[in-house]
């Protein structure tokens, strides 16, 4: 049987699991348990999507680009965008301060209605996320 290259998003995420599976399964279940553990915190499910988002995006990762636009798409819209953008923007600062972010930008993610713990879970998600990301670039996988 020939190899066909997988279409949909579904397939694509299943070769891409299947791919870090076979690779190094530790790895898969680091993330898995990461990712499971984000997912429990105390940010709301529009605020973890666009955190995966901004760390899917600023890594070119296409698969989790795709997957987690789609996931934010059935979550419907935002109650509050401006947040998003609060949050958005926050994960960035994180990432090129490798999380040493100023007091003024630390306050204005705090403005926005998030809170000091919901700056760490930012970094939880920054962490599970780059794993992902990282991993499928490595594996061809995105």
């Amino acid at each position: 049987m020939p190899h066909t290259t997988p279409t949909t998003l579904a397939d694509r995420t299943a070769a891409a699991v299947a791919l870090l599976k076979a690779q190094a399964p530790q790895v898969l279940d680091a993330f898995l348990a990461l990712s499971a553990t984000f997912e429990s915190t105390s940010l709301d499910p529009h605020s973890r999507e666009t955190v995966i988002l901004t760390v899917a995006r600023r890594s070119q990762c296409h698969l989790c680009v795709d997957m987690h636009e789609a996931k934010l798409a059935a979550l419907g819209p935002a109650p509050a965008p401006e947040r998003l953008a609060a949050v958005e923007r926050f994960t960035l600062q994180v990432l090129a301060s490798s999380g040493a972010v100023s007091d003024a930008e630390l306050a204005a993610f705090e403005a926005a209605g998030y809170t000091r713990q919901n700056a760490l879970e930012v970094v939880l998600g920054i962490g599970a996320y780059t794993l992902s990301t990282f991993a499928n670039r490595l594996t061809r996988a995105a």
